[in-house]
């Protein structure tokens, strides 16, 4: 393992918060094995006692209720959340408060959700989930770490579980309780644009990584002051289904994976894709999202073998299922007949975010009539309630309102540099002719390209918005640019253009290319090579006659051999995040790379299609210096 060198992270005794000592120096493999020795391990139906009670208590429709989840930009009037006697509350990539995206802005939309179940006969808590997929990422000011793909890289357990409690503590600073996160995905076709969710296309590395940030969002204990519910997803296979290319309207071809279809056998289905949840639920993952895809040509929403059979029964999974973002409607043209399969098959919340009420309406109607059981109705709710006792929101003398104290380490630089580690990590070394790096901090250097100066290509999709955008729009990070100028001698010279002009003179030239941000399905791409702007940026920066460094952000391995071939040194630093200053620190040898490749990196598009040939770079490759 490798020593998390800028310092280290503490519990404290009286909130649990981390905090960062500086000028220490401890191993991430002891500091795994502190966070994991108390691993949170009481079985979920221990509970099942003061549930029942409950249960008995509740109406049909308060059972509905707890069933149903709105998102908030779509929820008519808060006390819908009281009317319906909701039991959770989302929000989606693009659904902010409306009285801003900012840290307050969020901390009372939540608080203002939470209160109106005060006003319910049985007054319980909420659920309110998001997509933090690496940071709190919808957040203006939270840190953003590597996408999966790079932690990947790491090979890094302890690492992960430290990122995805950092990243507990400032979702708790805005007083959420629940992440639909880790996405435990086992990608095996880099035209997905869902590849960089995925740690690795090895099961082996998911699955322990996978467990890592399990353990680190819901903590020892799932009713810590700083527990979030985890949420693995998407369950099952959705990183092996099978491409349908087709001809986009400009012309050019369009690979459609997600939500597509996976096509294979029940021994490949569990060999490559079930393994991470085995590991989720060993590790106590308390919530589970099936996939928006099929497997052989049934919507695994709504596919009972895979959902109650294998999932609940075999593996032996006492949580609930949260169905994705109106997964439902896919099921059946027929919306009462889609609730009732996906109910009866095994799904016990519906994200329903602009149709509550209808669902709301149309599965009493299916109780009542008796096309849904009451039997399954109260196995869903006794599984949801499961979850929120051992949360502790239950408990009657717990404050449901955030704790503010939090918002002091919100974004801090305890954090930003535990993700300056990471990035470090994970950046991947793919080539050093002559020694190019590390560069030396007196050299005179032109940096150049488009993702030079630009914090949205570094954190790419998942952040701020769902799909992210370019530009420097991500407040409180350090672009890969300014942390060059960061890190050289005053003596030294740094010029910069986008398009690599103006290089002459310079002794070392560093290009940053890259994709621009993208996520699920508008990220799908049949052709993976690098855009053409981008290589004339390398060859306007080769033409100056200079060493020539390119870091390529990418969110999976695009082809790259014209640049590569160009290039005297090569950095893979896939979607780094905020905290650009990790990617200097490699690059100016204050740390030795240590990545190494988590997936495959072709030659060509016909090895992404599946013929064969030598891959470019083998999974596991990595150079040092």
């Amino acid at each position: 393992m490798i020593g998390l060198r800028l310092g280290i992270f503490t519990e404290t005794a009286m909130d649990g918060s981390l905090r960062f000592q500086t000028g220490s120096c401890l191993s991430l493999a002891i500091l795994c094995c502190a966070l994991t020795a108390s691993a949170y391990c009481r079985p979920l139906s221990s509970y099942d006692g003061q549930v029942d009670k409950l249960l008995q208590q509740m109406t049909l429709e308060e059972k509905i209720g707890q069933m149903t989840q709105a998102e908030l930009d779509h929820i008519r009037d808060l006390n819908d959340i009281w009317r319906f006697q909701l039991g959770s509350v989302l929000c989606g990539g693009d659904s902010d408060p409306k009285a801003g995206n900012g840290l307050e802005a969020w901390t009372q939309a939540y608080e203002d959700c939470q209160a109106q179940t005060l006003k319910t006969r049985l007054q319980i808590p909420l659920l309110f989930g998001v997509d933090a997929v690496h940071g709190h990422n919808n957040v203006l000011g939270a840190v953003i770490f590597p996408h999966h793909i790079g932690l990947g890289c790491t090979r890094d357990p302890g690492l992960v579980e430290l990122i995805y409690r950092v990243t507990a503590q400032e979702i708790r600073a805005t007083g959420i309780n629940w992440s639909f996160s880790p996405c435990v995905t086992v990608p095996q076709d880099i035209r997905w644009g869902r590849t960089y969710e995925g740690f690795s296309e090895d099961p082996a590395l998911v699955e322990l990584l996978g467990q890592a940030a399990i353990r680190g969002l819901q903590g020892q204990d799932l009713g810590g002051p700083l527990s979030v519910l985890a949420c693995a997803k998407h369950y099952l296979a959705d990183g092996g289904t099978k491409a349908v290319v087709t001809i986009g309207r400009d012309g050019r071809q369009v690979a459609r994976l997600d939500q597509g279809d996976a096509q294979m056998d029940e021994a490949t289905l569990r060999r490559i894709h079930l393994r991470p949840y085995i590991g989720a639920v060993k590790a106590g993952v308390g919530s589970i999202m099936p996939s928006y895809s099929s497997w052989n040509g049934i919507k695994c929403s709504g596919h009972r073998y895979l959902l109650t059979d294998i999932l609940k029964k075999e593996l032996g999974f006492e949580g609930f299922l949260i169905s994705d973002y109106n997964a439902i409607n896919q099921i059946d043209p027929d919306y009462k007949a889609a609730i009732a399969k996906s109910i009866n098959a095994g799904m016990d919340m519906a994200m329903v975010p602009n149709q509550y009420r209808q669902f709301f309406t149309l599965l009493r109607q299916l109780v009542l009539e008796g096309q849904v059981p009451m039997e399954r109705i109260d196995d869903a709710v006794r599984r949801i309630l499961r979850v929120k006792f051992a949360m502790g929101l239950m408990d009657k003398d717990r404050s449901l309102m955030a704790d503010r104290t939090l918002w002091q380490s919100f974004g801090g630089q305890a954090h930003r540099q535990l993700a300056r580690q990471a990035v470090r990590q994970s950046v991947v070394l793919l080539k050093n002719d002559g020694h190019c790096l590390p560069i030396s901090k007196r050299a005179r250097i032109h940096v150049a390209g488009r993702g030079a100066d630009n914090l949205g290509m570094q954190c790419g999709g998942w952040t701020i918005t769902w799909q992210g955008r370019p530009g420097n729009l991500v407040p409180g990070g350090t672009s890969i640019l300014c942390a060059i100028r960061n890190t050289v001698d005053r003596s030294a010279r740094v010029t910069y253009s986008a398009d690599g002009s103006g290089a002459e003179g310079a002794q070392v030239g560093v290009v940053v290319v890259g994709e621009q941000p993208y996520a699920e399905g508008l990220g799908d791409n049949a052709d993976l090579s690098l855009d053409q702007q981008d290589i004339e940026t390398v060859k306007n920066v080769k033409a100056a006659g200079i060493p020539v460094v390119v870091v390529l952000l990418s969110g999976r391995p695009l082809i790259i051999n014209e640049i590569l071939e160009m290039a005297d040194a090569f950095l893979a630093a896939w979607l780094p995040g905020t905290e650009g200053q990790g990617v200097a620190d490699v690059l100016f040898g204050d740390y030795n790379p240590t990545g190494k490749l988590s997936f495959t990196w072709p030659a060509s598009m016909d090895q992404v299609q599946g013929r064969s040939g030598k891959p470019l770079f083998e999974y596991g490759f990595g150079l040092t210096y």
